[in-house]
């Protein structure tokens, strides 16, 4: 399923968004290098960044092209053991942790912020979530404010702040959040 946004005359270019590809890791990889390095996203930068974009079990990947470059990236999983989001959620709403879908490996390219790129991803890993009965909800460090900030304009409930361990010597701040119903 490709989405496209249209522009009117004068308008920025358009954004599309099509199902992730084996012949987009590289670029992926790429992207997510520059948003390490002035984002520190993600916070452990992983030993094979293609491999952990697509690890565990995944329910999709999208990508984001403008003007034809990759631009970003979205993928939806079943929630897994790090995962605190789908715990809480189903807790909350008296439900099982099969019943959520995490949105995760979100990022967009520096060089093409600005365009909505971020929630147009969100919007469709949403869309694949709720298609398949499932409720979107995912995890963010705190440090990353402006992610946070992204998904509470775009009507994400916050449903705690909580300490995870990470590792014997590191505990981090994760924000959960819970997409609007």
């Amino acid at each position: 399923m490709n989405i496209q946004r249209s522009e009117q005359p004068g308008e920025r270019p358009s954004v599309r968004v099509r199902q992730r590809a084996d012949g987009d890791a590289e670029e992926c990889v790429r992207v997510l290098a520059e948003v390490h390095r002035l984002d520190g996203y993600p916070v452990n930068w992983p030993d094979r960044p293609g491999e952990w974009l697509s690890s565990g079990p995944l329910l999709g990947s999208w990508v984001a092209e403008r003007e034809g470059r990759l631009v970003g990236h979205v993928s939806l999983s079943p929630g897994g053991e790090g995962d605190l989001a789908p715990t809480l959620w189903s807790e909350q709403n008296g439900a099982t942790r099969d019943m959520t879908a995490v949105v995760g490996r979100l990022f967009v390219d520096p060089q093409a912020r600005g365009h909505r790129i971020g929630a147009l991803l969100i919007g469709h890993a949403v869309e694949e979530a709720r298609s398949r009965g499932l409720h979107p909800v995912l995890d963010v460090v705190t440090t990353d404010t402006a992610a946070a900030a992204l998904y509470e304009r775009l009507g994400w409930k916050l449903m705690a702040t909580v300490e995870q361990r990470w590792s014997p010597h590191r505990t981090v701040a994760i924000r959960c959040y819970a997409a609007p119903s």
